[in-house]
């Protein structure tokens, strides 16, 4: 009787080791091997490190506005719209690197498939608007990246850093409107002047003479002045939004700038505008992306999409 106790004894206790190493080789299956997870080449790893750097991916997240549309008040045109947004949907996204030694150089064109939506009323006695107009379009944004090579080692996406960003520069093409120059004042008094997005570098990592992201304390305001060349007379829809990245889009927030000079120049009209936001609570990488469409796009139900947009990368300071 005691041996066959011993035995069952002997049969629970193999059983449960049995169970427990099948347990502990399931849980080695389930862990995926961080090294053999990683891009096997260069452009691999150059491409994981731009989907993974904030700082370029939340222009994405403002120049989307979905379920933001900006405040208009009603005025008397062909239609009346009392509110405005566009949603995007990123449909092509193209890499091209030209490497040289230690340093890369590399130009990152987003395809969008915008959609404009304009809510508003063919009455000019309305006081809400009763017709919802769509207008799709298509936008091509391009920014350039420096990458520098930092070692050799077996594994490309050890080997590589973003050294520097261009801004972002883009929108639909249009011959109607063409933004000139931004100018950025910050709270630090430092000033920003860019006349040519793709050629205006900021500093990513490390090392290099460009200037560095700029970095606002939570609750500061940022100044911002457009010149742009219209070939109409009227007011153009010039318009920032900003506040949102991949892991805080709730708050992406939108104002219309104002119009504070305007001088004709041959068959058109240099005009400048101005507006300020001031950051929120929450810190991180955003972008300011500026937005400019001619009058009619927005008050004809007719006019095509026309559109230039710029951006800047700012970062808030917990």
């Amino acid at each position: 009787m005691k041996k066959h106790q011993n035995l069952s004894r002997y049969i629970v206790v193999f059983v449960a080791l049995a169970m427990i190493a099948l347990f502990v080789r399931c849980q080695d299956e389930m862990v995926v091997d961080p090294v053999n997870s990683e891009p096997t080449t260069d452009q691999g790893a150059l491409e994981k490190l731009v989907d993974e750097d904030s700082s370029l991916s939340s222009f994405d997240y403002n120049y989307d506005e979905e379920g933001l549309m900006d405040f208009l008040g009603k005025t008397t045109a062909d239609i009346y719209p009392f509110r405005v947004g566009r949603k995007m949907r990123l449909v092509n996204r193209n890499l091209s690197i030209n490497y040289q030694d230690t340093i890369a150089y590399g130009t990152l064109t987003k395809t969008f498939e915008g959609l404009l939506i304009i809510a508003a009323s063919y009455d000019s006695g309305a006081v809400k608007p009763d017709t919802l107009i769509e207008k799709p379009f298509t936008a091509v944004v391009t920014r350039n990246i420096i990458f520098k090579k930092v070692a050799n080692s077996p594994y490309p996406l050890r080997n590589w850093v973003i050294a520097a960003i261009s801004l972002p520069e883009g929108g639909t093409q249009s011959p109607n409107i063409d933004v000139m120059k931004l100018t950025a004042f910050l709270p630090n008094g430092d000033t920003l002047m860019i006349e040519s997005p793709n050629d205006y570098y900021l500093l990513r990592s490390g090392w290099g003479w460009w200037r560095r992201i700029p970095i606002v304390q939570r609750g500061e305001s940022v100044q911002i002045r457009i010149e742009l060349f219209s070939m109409y007379e009227e007011e153009d829809f010039v318009t920032l939004t900003y506040g949102a990245n991949r892991w805080n889009k709730k708050h992406r927030a939108k104002k219309r700038f104002e119009l504070v000079s305007q001088t004709p120049n041959g068959n058109g009209w240099d005009k400048v505008y101005e507006q300020t936001y001031t950051t929120h609570q929450w810190p991180g990488f955003y972008h300011a992306v500026f937005n400019a469409m001619p009058r009619q796009v927005i008050f004809d139900d007719a006019a095509p999409v026309e559109a230039e947009a710029w951006g800047i990368p700012y970062f808030v300071h917990p």
